[in-house]
């Protein structure tokens, strides 16, 4: 190896520059509290968009009932479910399903199956989602979605 090339002089790495730490922490920080303020909003406007498919959901298994019922002459029984709307009950004379797409039931958004009552208490049918608490009652995001409650 010639000279030249072992005594060749290094970068300066004093020269580039890059970011301190307390810059990284300052920017970190001013991170955690647009979060604090914006992710409450956001949360908030999840759980009022679930609510609001919920209702949704509702109105379209409504629906599909009152087909079920143009062609059985009967609503599905609580025993046969809102599987009734996908897979013919063995007692459904007329039934001309499926009623719902894709041939399945949905879930609720928070993941649970609706609750079905037929004869219902306020009217010939019950459809509850009980909400994100997933009990009866509640308040808030745990508040119980139901077929009968005005739309709002």
């Amino acid at each position: 190896m010639s000279q030249s090339k072992i005594n060749k002089p290094q970068k300066n790495r004093r020269n580039e520059r890059g970011f301190t730490l307390v810059e990284v922490l300052v920017v970190i920080t001013i991170i955690a509290l647009m979060m604090g303020l914006v992710g409450p909003r956001v949360l908030n406007y999840l759980s009022e968009s679930k609510t609001k498919a919920a209702k949704i959901q509702i109105e379209s298994l409504s629906a599909s009932l009152d087909l079920f019922f143009i062609d059985a002459g009967r609503y599905p029984t609580s025993s046969e479910g809102l599987t009734a709307l996908t897979v013919r009950p063995g007692s459904a004379i007329g039934w001309n399903g499926p009623y719902l797409r894709g041939n399945s039931v949905p879930n609720d958004p928070w993941g649970r199956p609706y609750v079905y009552r037929s004869p219902g208490e306020h009217g010939p049918f019950d459809i509850i989602s009980y909400g994100a608490d997933g009990q009866e009652g509640g308040s808030g995001a745990g508040v119980d979605i139901t077929s009968w409650a005005k739309a709002q």
